[in-house]
């Protein structure tokens, strides 16, 4: 490596309070260090490595709360609005350009991720570095692009400008697999070596677990495409699994960052943002600007699931422990009521879960049960129950044996304590126990059970939802439907809208953009290429 020295020091982030207003305004690229700061002496691995890392799930607040609560923790069935002063919400189908434009913005998550990229590069030529590096990119990338469809990826300079040509969808997904092979063969070749763990906040220097985890992402990556090329998804689906180092299948695996700025882990800082106050004065503990979605609980409810207590905070209704809050709704008055709904349990110091080895089993499940891919020695039975298995020992809950041996559930609807939001139309009656059946049955089972242990990771989530239409979720009322008609209740958002500013100063890539979406205009009912499951209508 050039110029990296003896001690590596931990790098500075700072972390914003949550505020949807404004946002660009005081938000522009809040780790990136400065040149000075990246001369000092051992200071550029570990600043410019947490820096991309950075890019993934935002450690700072404000970049977080519209990436991961407001967008992927709603659609994702995860978490629902509970501050009755926004009028324009993603859940609502009307939110403003600052609400959807964050992933692409064009002084935010890409110029964090590539900024960082180009010091790496101008400071070392270590193979094993750059490897990660790049594992890291497409695990940042993957998000946008999934978030947009066309995006700007192979022409984006290592600045991080994104105002050049979008390339399709497809092309992009191409290039994730070209370079993930390339990094899994550098960190194959050095699987044995280690870098400096005070440089890695993720596996802290285990290039093994690294190695690892890129098998596991390009098997999630995969399964993302096999409705539009099936054949791809299972050469690489395949490839990942059978590969010397192989899938996460520990705990020990998971990919956790644990390193935030001095206000903590940003989607806890997010969701109690705006806390309300009880008639006393007190502080209410369920959340403020944010409660748990009335999906996750009902279903989890109906299974009487025992992770339920360390992923929520009880309700304030009396005699309910736990009661979601419906999405797409007209938003209750929190001081009043909207308080009263579960809180999602967090604290300053939870780590953000990137991946976990209990999806990779789902992931093999569903490979082998639905698509019939070779997904090594095991059954998808076998692969559905590990995934459980792993999910309860992550969160350290009990009653395992039990819980697999509920064979059948009562019907899953969602009856709204304050009268006003019930939906009573079933939403599920598959139970926990393995049923097999149909392929729409198998893979029903298959995601409700990763959803659930995927809780918090509502942008993989709502990627689930999109391409399979499972699991089911609860409909936005037709009041709470504010999209003027463009969007399905049923279906949802199905991408969105590309930053407005786009338009005008990025014009020509724009249209061209637009014109490989291939299936609609630019808003929020288009389906992007992979999105192409004909059972999802």
């Amino acid at each position: 490596m050039k110029n990296i020295c003896k001690t590596l020091v931990a790098s500075l982030m700072l972390a914003g309070s949550g505020c949807t207003a404004n946002y660009l305004e005081f938000n522009s690229n809040p780790f990136q260090p400065t040149q000075d700061q990246m001369q000092a002496d051992g200071y550029m691995l570990g600043a410019t490595l947490t820096g991309m890392m950075s890019a993934v799930i935002s450690t700072d607040v404000n970049t977080a709360q519209f990436t991961d609560v407001l967008l992927g923790g709603t659609q994702g069935g995860y978490f629902a609005n509970s501050n009755p002063n926004h009028s324009n919400t993603i859940a609502n189908y009307n939110p403003t350009d600052d609400w959807t434009n964050v992933f692409l913005a064009s002084d935010l998550v890409i110029p964090t991720l590539y900024s960082n990229l180009r010091e790496l590069k101008s400071q070392t030529d270590d193979p094993v570095v750059l490897a990660i590096a790049d594992v890291i990119k497409v695990m940042a990338m993957h998000r946008v692009t999934d978030t947009y469809g066309p995006i700007p990826y192979s022409q984006i300079g290592l600045d991080g400008q994104v105002q050049v040509p979008y390339d399709s969808q497809e092309t992009i997904y191409d290039r994730f697999f070209e370079e993930l092979d390339a990094a899994i063969a550098v960190l194959t070749a050095h699987r044995t070596s280690m870098i400096a763990a005070s440089a890695d906040n993720i596996y802290q220097g285990n290039v093994e677990k690294w190695c690892r985890f890129a098998n596991s992402l390009k098997l999630r990556l995969a399964m993302h495409i096999v409705y539009a090329d099936e054949e791809k998804a299972r050469e690489m689906a395949e490839s990942a699994v059978s590969h010397e180092v192989g899938v996460m299948s520990s705990n020990d695996d998971n990919a956790y960052m644990t390193m935030f700025g001095a206000a903590g882990n940003p989607i806890y800082v997010s969701v109690n943002y705006n806390p309300a106050t009880h008639a006393d004065g007190s502080t209410c503990k369920t959340g403020g600007d944010t409660h748990a979605a009335a999906d996750i609980i009902c279903y989890m409810n109906a299974y009487e699931d025992p992770r339920r207590e360390f992923y929520f905070i009880e309700s304030e209704w009396p005699g309910q422990s736990y009661v979601g809050l419906r999405r797409g709704i007209e938003i209750p008055d929190l001081t009043t009521v909207g308080h009263k709904y579960s809180g999602v349990k967090l604290t300053t110091t939870s780590p953000l879960c990137w991946m976990n080895a209990a999806e990779v089993a789902f992931l093999k499940a569903e490979a082998a049960g639905v698509f019939h891919f070779d997904m090594g020695p095991g059954t998808a039975e076998d692969f559905y129950y590990e995934g459980i298995r792993l999910s309860f020992e992550q969160w350290g809950a009990s009653g395992y044996d039990d819980y697999i041996a509920r064979s059948s559930v009562s019907q899953i609807l969602y009856v709204d304590p304050n009268g006003v939001n019930t939906y009573s139309s079933t939403l599920s009656t598959t139970p926990v126990t393995w049923q097999g059946g149909t392929t729409a049955q198998i893979q029903e089972q298959i995601i409700i059970q990763k959803w659930i242990a995927n809780w918090l990771s509502g942008n993989e989530s709502w990627v689930d939802y999109r391409r399979t239409g499972y699991p089911h979720l609860i409909p936005a009322t037709d009041s709470g439907n504010k999209s003027n008609g463009i969007v399905d209740s049923k279906l949802g958002a199905r991408r969105m809208p590309y930053p407005a500013d786009e338009r005008t100063a990025n014009a020509e890539n724009y249209q061209t953009a637009v014109s490989m979406l291939l299936k609609g205009p630019d808003n929020m009912a288009t389906r992007m290429w992979w999105d192409c499951n004909p059972a999802v209508n």
